[in-house]
C-alpha cells in the first residue's frame, strides 16, 4: 500500500466506523469457530496492529506484516514482537503451527492469491481453522484499490474455491456490509462518472461515525450464520480434517 494509507489506518483504525464494525463481525465470526483454550492464532497483515487485542480474547497471538514502519509500531503499542515475512513463499513459521490463521483483507493484495491461500492453509494445525476477509465485487472497483495496492476484489463463488484448491473445507462463506451497500455503490458510481479520486476513508462527523457503526455491527449474527447474499465484503471460515 502507499505510505500514506498505512498512515491514515494507524489514524483510524480505532473509532472509524468501518473498523469498529468489522471487528464486531469478526468477533462474532471468532466466536464461531470455536478455537481451542489457550489457541496458538496467526495474523497475517496485521498493519499497525488494530486487529490484535480482539485476537487475544480467543488466544495466544503472533502476528506479522512486510511494513517495516507500521511493525515497529504495532510491536511497541502491543508489546508484541511482530514477524516480517511475505506470501506465498516467506512465511517464517513451522507447518501446523497455529491453531487459528487469520488474514483480514489481506488476500486481494498478492499477486498469486491460490498460492498464498496453500501457504496459510500450511501453517494450520489438523482440526485448526482459518479465518479471512476480503473486498468484494470487481465492478466496484475505484482509486480507493489503487490506492491499496489492490489485486483485484471477489465473487463469493471465486474466493471459496480458493479454499476448497488448497484442500480445507469452508464452514461459512458469507458477504457482509450489506445495510450500508446501496449507499456505497451509488458513492462510488457517482465519483466515477465525474471522475473524483477523493478517499473513501475519512473520518465522517462524530454523529454520523456513530451511526454508521451501529448500522454496520447490526449483521453481527446475520454474517457469522452465513446469511448474507451481497456486500461490500466477504468472509470465508474454512477448516483443516483433523
Amino acid at each position: 500500500m502507499d505510505r500514506l494509507i498505512y498512515d491514515r489506518i494507524r489514524e483510524l483504525e480505532t473509532d472509524h466506523w468501518w473498523f469498529v464494525g468489522r471487528r464486531t463481525i469478526l468477533r462474532r465470526l471468532l466466536g464461531r469457530i470455536g478455537a481451542p483454550t489457550g489457541a496458538k492464532i496467526l495474523e497475517v497483515g496485521c498493519g499497525a496492529g488494530g486487529n490484535v487485542p480482539l485476537l487475544r480474547e480467543f488466544g495466544a497471538v503472533a502476528a506479522l506484516e512486510p511494513d517495516d514502519e507500521s511493525r515497529a509500531y504495532a510491536s511497541e503499542r502491543l508489546n508484541l514482537a511482530i514477524d516480517t515475512g511475505l506470501l506465498p513463499d516467506g512465511l517464517p513459521y513451522a507447518p501446523e503451527s497455529f491453531d487459528l490463521v487469520c488474514a483480514f483483507d489481506v488476500v486481494e493484495h498478492v499477486d498469486d492469491d491460490a498460492a498464498s491461500v496453500k501457504a496459510l492453509a500450511g501453517l494450520i494445525k489438523p482440526g485448526g481453522a482459518m479465518l479471512t476477509t476480503v473486498p468484494a465485487y470487481q465492478w466496484m472497483w475505484s482509486h480507493h484499490d489503487v490506492l491499496h495496492h489492490h489485486k483485484r476484489r471477489y465473487l463469493l463463488p471465486q474466493y471459496r474455491a480458493l479454499f476448497d484448491q488448497a484442500g480445507l473445507t469452508v464452514e461459512t462463506a458469507t458477504y457482509f456490509n450489506t445495510l450500508l451497500f446501496p449507499l456505497a455503490a451509488a458513492q462510488r458510481t457517482v465519483k466515477k462518472l465525474v471522475g473524483d479520486n477523493s478517499a473513501d476513508d475519512t473520518m465522517p462527523p462524530g454523529w454520523l461515525n456513530k451511526a454508521l457503526a451501529k448500522v454496520f455491527s447490526l449483521e453481527a449474527p446475520l454474517a457469522a450464520g452465513g446469511g448474507l447474499p451481497f456486500g461490500l465484503s466477504i468472509a470465508v471460515i474454512a477448516r483443516k480434517a483433523g
